[in-house]
């Protein structure tokens, strides 16, 4: 389903930039045009059977070769596969798409959604796809890109978003009713990725509609999230929207805080823009300082800056990418081969590893094909063209074929 779509898409920008001629990749016997055309098999192998077994619900079951809805009947699958379509050059199955999802996605519903995951997945996903369309060669209307089907349908997902910002301390909730707003008894504890995941998608959308309410409250609420970091420079993983007051007071780069340190570094890049990026410097200092150990990250106190929980969670396998785009690919280098050595270890990331036992977490061992790593990979093999993040790209076509394919698809192991 959706979840195939996210490790597809790193993967196939990670062949498409390897020139066929790459001496170093041929000299470790890479053959990129192949990996190339596999990861194209894999993606229409779940594509197709999300149309013909889970259309027009959200995800494919690709066990039970049926579909279920996860994120708010949206056929979010085919929202996420839009702009891999324009990657692939299918322009006639794009049109095509662009065509069912006008007709029929309704925003308009009685549904309790994610507005983070609302925001990343639909928002982000129209966006991304309506910008990428005149150049994949689609005839686009005379006023694009500040207009067009796909940035309409975008801008009608995120005003349905808009109440959860009205807070006192301008943080959102992390639930909406599409149809009513927030409901009356809604918990007011959100997690740092779900306050501060908003502003690539939302200045977007206010640059090209010209209303800036957009823009205006993502900005809002990243800086709350500023005012209300630790003395030492940390912030926790929940707070009280209401309040203010840090809930849970681990302090990371993994789940729950995550998104929020690359939307500061990718906002900065998108709008050119001092303050994000100095906030986030200001943050990795701090993490530097107090998280990392021998090149892997820990999670500790936000106050004292002890470690609470020495393991490596598979989401922040998206650390080197970020550290890569502001700059410091020694540093990112180190950590990823970090990383590397775990999904050799198992054939993919486990959701959490023990650094000091050198092994899983009990109950936590799956690995729900997360891109993260395939995306540091592509980030990095951008900045330095090493071969041995070619390798990566490699181990993953063979262990996700090997150990995740199945009639109907992909399925988490």
């Amino acid at each position: 389903g959706a979840a195939v779509q996210r490790f597809l898409g790193p993967l196939l920008c990670l062949w498409a930039l390897c020139l066929p001629a790459s001496s170093g990749a041929a000299a470790r016997g890479l053959d990129v045009a192949s990996y190339r055309e596999r990861v194209r098999a894999m993606f229409y192998h779940a594509y197709e059977h999300y149309l013909e077994s889970a259309f027009p619900y959200d995800e494919l079951r690709p066990l039970t070769c049926d579909g279920q809805d996860t994120w708010g009947s949206f056929s979010l699958t085919l929202i996420d596969a839009l702009d891999t379509l324009l990657i692939l050059g299918n322009v006639s199955e794009f049109q095509r798409v662009v065509s069912v999802l006008q007709e029929g996605v309704d925003f308009d519903i009685d549904v309790n959604a994610s507005v983070f995951e609302t925001n990343i997945r639909v928002v982000g996903g129209l966006l991304s796809a309506h910008l990428l369309s005149r150049k994949a060669g689609l005839e686009v209307e005379a006023g694009w890109p500040c207009s067009g089907p796909l940035l309409r349908m975008a801008e009608e997902a995120a005003r349905k978003l808009l109440p959860a910002f009205q807070t006192p301390t301008g943080m959102p909730y992390g639930t909406v009713n599409l149809l009513h707003g927030v409901n009356p008894g809604e918990t007011p504890v959100t997690c740092t990725a779900g306050i501060g995941t908003f502003i690539v998608e939302f200045a977007t959308l206010s640059h090209l509609t010209g209303d800036p309410v957009f823009e205006d409250v993502a900005r809002k609420a990243l800086k709350a999230l500023w005012k209300n970091r630790s003395d030492i420079g940390l912030v926790g993983n929940h707070i009280d929207v209401i309040t203010a007051k840090w809930v849970a007071q681990d302090a990371g780069i993994g789940a729950g805080v995550d998104s929020y340190f690359e939307y500061l570094v990718k906002g900065a890049i998108l709008l050119q823009d001092k303050e994000l990026m100095s906030m986030f410097l200001e943050y990795n200092k701090a993490i530097k300082n107090y998280t990392k150990f021998d090149d892997w990250y820990l999670w500790v106190q936000m106050y004292k800056g002890t470690v609470s929980m020495p393991v490596f969670q598979s989401l922040e396998a998206y650390w080197p990418g970020l550290q890569s785009l502001i700059g410091d690919v020694d540093n990112a280098m180190r950590t990823f081969l970090n990383y590397y050595t775990v999904w050799k270890q198992f054939g993919g990331l486990p959701e959490f590893y023990n650094i000091p036992q050198g092994y899983t977490v009990d109950k936590r061992e799956g690995y729900p094909l997360r891109p993260e790593l395939i995306e540091s990979a592509m980030y990095l093999y951008r900045a330095t063209r090493d071969p041995t993040l070619l390798e990566l790209g490699r181990d993953a076509v063979e262990s996700i074929e090997k150990i995740s394919k199945v009639d109907c698809g992909f399925a988490t192991v």
